[in-house]
């Protein structure tokens, strides 16, 4: 993290625990760079005094003496109001942000404030304000920046210097305050935007593991620290802070991923957002949204996009404000050949957002989200035609479509000086359909006359999320507690059965086709959640401060429908065709608990620990899917443990860093193993069936732990009027990490290493600009890494499979590079710059299954402009 990030071309240097974003509240923060606390409301009797503390606490404001400055930010050039503009307060830490008439409000204990205030397209201004009376209004007027600055000036000017940040202790109505969280801001990056290439955009998040298995970027699969990357499901994903993912619960995998040419930033919060955001070990992912221009009432940014493979892109979005209300929109529309053979995808992607001030401590904001993309599948590969042919595709009539709609309407009300109310009702209709040809021989030949095997899934849920956080005084000191509620209720349905023998995206059931076809079942999953957390900031003294948290979970997850089992002989000729209903309820009421710790023993360097637990309900759907690569165990069960961190940030000169170690107990870990297959019949007889399968049950109790570190070096910093600008930054984030199964009751896995976790998972790089080119290349490497609790090897003469062994290390370079003329702006670069060949993946289902290949070098140019 670069903590000298606010520098501007002024030489205003911001502390280190600043990041500007709209919604800071003026009493947050007292006298210090960061959120203070008092005396834990648990400290009470409860539940009497605890209930009259709070009652009190939400009415009463500081009784000590309390400054006000009204502040009114205009334009010198037109003398109108700037709205959106930041002003960070160095008495009380904190930034503020002006309203539609262009007045902010700030209240302090202090005689006097000194001011850094910054707003888009002027320059940067400090003001020293000392009060002469209690109630004092000061109007300060900006001057435009000149329209011919030079990028880099310009990166500067919009505090846009440092491509990874962190969140403040306190944001709007949440508390971060203890915990490692990691804020990629996207207009700091020269990146391949166009094709959301994760590779780099999150160069600077610790510990990620990422498959990378197309090159348009349709669904994004991260994972960290042992957890499993397939389509984010370790993470509870959101945008604009509402849940994205098919099921939370029961199925929480994300097949929609915003695009980044439409976002402003992506916050990662680790293991420790389990209390605020839900139970997940890998903490959450939210995709911030760009806001409205409160400047303007129309703005228009396209962006065009050509690359190798028929890659085109096309990224049109309209915003501004109108009185009261302002917009955000845009359509984003994707279509190649893909990399391999029989892997071309069409997508169309569509954003609203609106909000209206109702007043102004009061707003109201509404938004929509639909995509829609059609996608065939290459299929996977053995090991043996991966070295024979990394790019070969003997897959012809796999499909995949999603459908995926989102709503959300938010209330964001400050109810006095002192205390901030949002509501969030979010819903999402959404559709995910698959066809093609299975099965665990990988090499085997597609009988273009049989049927496919057809998996469709429906999700319908709805929620709402309430939070009011509050700042009071107990004694000396400030405190800021946050308590929350939230309903989530989703109703899906899951159908698998025969597909057409045909050859095109038809998802059509051929059940009257082809009557006996072993997979078949239909199912729906009701699941009920209801969840209370709060978390407290406790100050013990102005440095060092405590914050606990709770979250009551309950959870209630349910199956209901049938599934057919046919046996055959052994010329293939169905015996018994019995139907089965299923019906499934798992109750349960879990209460987490975790707290963190933060030390500033100055404003360039900070301590920070937390321990939270985490759980993750097991998943329905999983089990009643039937995949010819791997069978589930009917009776898995949820997995629990806890997450902890412990590190330091801060910065020396021109050196930014950050270190923690981590530790991750997980309970019951949810895997697979390589197991004789046995076979049930109607009688409950078990007959071993002589082959090896790969079975997906609760492994066992496992322990994932490491090292991870951000250098961040500015080698070259000149901003001077004589010449052109430029400036050079180099990187280094590594994680170590290393992992073992403790207990198991399948032979042979204790003692074993955890799948998914490379030992050394390194990204370096450099980020450059003179004048107005910029530019990034960087290097990834990651170890070789199991992907069975077995710890199989990898063999590369293997032409069954391609699902079962090791990935083998690999490193990928990237250079992308961006240059500004007028209101145009011109991208291009390489990904895969040396033509690497590797994999990241062995899929055990779609898109696979086998091996997944990863993309070869591609280019890719964009023309951009804004009006």
């Amino acid at each position: 993290m670069d903590y000298s990030r606010n520098r501007t071309a002024s030489n205003v240097c911001l502390p280190s625990n600043v990041k500007f974003s709209q919604g800071e509240h003026p009493c947050d923060n007292p006298g210090r760079g960061r959120a203070e606390s008092g005396i834990s409301p648990s400290q009470a009797q409860w539940p009497a005094r605890a209930l009259t503390l709070l009652f009190l606490t939400l009415l009463c404001t500081c009784v000590s003496a309390q400054n006000t400055l009204t502040l009114t930010i205009q334009s010198r050039k037109t003398n109108q109001p700037l709205a959106a503009t930041e002003i960070f307060a160095q008495e009380t830490g904190q930034v503020y942000t002006t309203g539609r008439k262009g007045v902010a409000t700030i209240v302090t204990e202090s005689p006097t404030l000194t001011l850094t205030i910054l707003a888009t397209g002027f320059s940067s201004r400090q003001e020293i304000i000392t009060f002469s009376q209690p109630g004092q209004t000061v109007t300060i007027q900006m001057v435009p920046l000149q329209l011919d600055l030079a990028a880099v000036t310009v990166l500067a000017e919009g505090k846009k210097k440092a491509s990874l940040t962190r969140l403040r202790a306190v944001e709007g109505t949440a508390i971060y305050a203890g915990k490692k969280t990691e804020v990629v801001r996207l207009d700091a990056l020269t990146v391949n935007l166009a094709s959301n290439q994760a590779r780099q955009i999150y160069a600077e998040v610790s510990g990620l593991n990422i498959y990378e298995s197309d090159d348009a970027g349709l669904q994004l699969s991260i994972g960290g620290r042992g957890l499993d990357p397939n389509r984010s499901a370790s993470f509870n994903t959101r945008q604009n802070g509402y849940d994205i993912s098919a099921d939370v619960l029961g199925y929480p995998e994300s097949y929609y991923t915003p695009p980044a040419e439409a976002l402003s930033e992506i916050q990662v919060i680790r293991g420790a957002a389990s209390l605020q955001y839900g139970t997940q070990f890998g903490g959450l992912i939210n995709f911030v949204f760009r806001k409205p221009n409160p400047r303007k009432k129309i703005e228009l940014t396209s962006r065009q996009t050509v690359g190798s493979n028929g890659l085109l892109t096309s990224f049109n979005a309209l915003n501004g404000t109108v009185g009261k209300l302002g917009y955000y929109g845009y359509f984003n529309y994707k279509r190649g050949n893909g990399f391999r053979p029989n892997s071309g995808f069409d997508s169309r992607n569509a954003y609203l957002h609106l909000d209206y001030e109702v007043a102004e401590n009061s707003k109201i904001s509404f938004e929509y989200t639909y995509l829609d993309y059609l996608a065939q599948q290459a299929g996977g590969l053995t090991d043996a035609q991966f070295y024979a042919d990394p790019f070969q595709s003997n897959r012809t009539r796999n499909w995949f479509e999603v459908d995926w709609q989102l709503y959300n309407l938010r209330w964001d009300h400050k109810l006095n000086d002192r205390t901030n109310l949002s509501i969030s009702f979010f819903a999402l209709d959404a559709a995910r359909k698959a066809i093609g040809f299975r099965t665990n021989r990988v090499s085997q030949v597609d009988n273009l006359s049989a049927p496919r095997d057809l998996i469709a899934g429906k999700f319908n849920n709805w929620g709402a999320e309430a939070r009011v956080l509050h700042r009071y005084k107990l004694g000396e000191r400030s405190a800021v507690f946050l308590l929350g509620a939230k309903y989530y209720r989703a109703d899906n349905a899951a159908i698998q059965g025969p597909g057409t023998n045909g050859s095109g995206a038809d998802f059509q059931l051929a059940t009257n086709e082809f009557p006996t076809f072993p997979n078949q079942s239909a199912f729906t999953f009701p699941n009920r959640n209801v969840a209370i957390f709060g978390e407290h900031i406790l100050y013990l003294t102005d440095k060092l401060s405590l914050t606990p948290g709770i979250r009551y979970e309950y959870i209630n997850t349910s199956s209901e429908g049938t599934f057919r089992r046919i046996d055959f002989d052994l010329a293939g000729n169905p015996i018994r065709d019995n139907e089965f209903t299923d019906n499934r309820e798992f109750a349960r009421n879990k209460i987490l608990l975790g707290i963190g710790l933060s030390y500033l023993p100055s404003e360039q360097l900070e301590f920070f620990a937390n321990i939270s637990q985490n759980y993750r309900s097991v998943t329905f759907n999983d089990i009643r899917t039937v995949n010819p690569s791997f069978q589930v165990d009917p009776n898995i069960q949820d997995e629990s443990g806890f997450t902890v961190d412990a590190g330091v940030r801060g910065n020396i000169n021109q050196l930014s860093y950050t270190a923690n170690v981590f530790g991750i107990r997980y309970n019951g870990r949810l895997g697979e193993v390589l197991t004789p297959e046995v076979r049930v019949n109607a009688a409950g007889t078990e007959t071993p069936t002589g082959r090896i399968i790969r079975l997906r049950n609760n492994i066992g109790n496992a322990f994932m732990y490491g090292l991870e570190t951000l250098l961040e070096y500015r080698l070259l910093d000149n901003k001077t009027e004589r010449g052109a600008p430029y400036t050079v930054t180099a990187f280094a984030n590594t994680s170590l990490t290393r992992s073992e199964y403790l207990s198991s009751d399948i032979a042979g896995v204790a003692g074993k290493e955890v799948e998914f976790i490379p030992l050394l998972n390194l990204k370096t790089g450099l980020r450059f600009g003179y004048g107005n080119l910029l530019g990034s290349v960087q290097y990834t490497y990651l170890s070789s890494q199991f992907t069975d609790a077995s710890n199989a090897p990898q063999d590369q003469r293997d032409n069954q499979s391609g699902i079962v062994g090791e990935i083998p290390a690999y490193g990928v370079m990237d250079l992308s590079l961006s240059y500004r003329w007028r209101k145009f702006s011109f991208e291009s670069g390489a990904n895969n710059l040396l033509d690497q060949v590797y994999f990241t993946r062995r899929a055990t289902g779609y898109p696979g299954p086998g091996i997944i290949s990863s993309a070869p070098r591609v280019f890719y140019f964009t023309v951009a402009i804004t009006l």
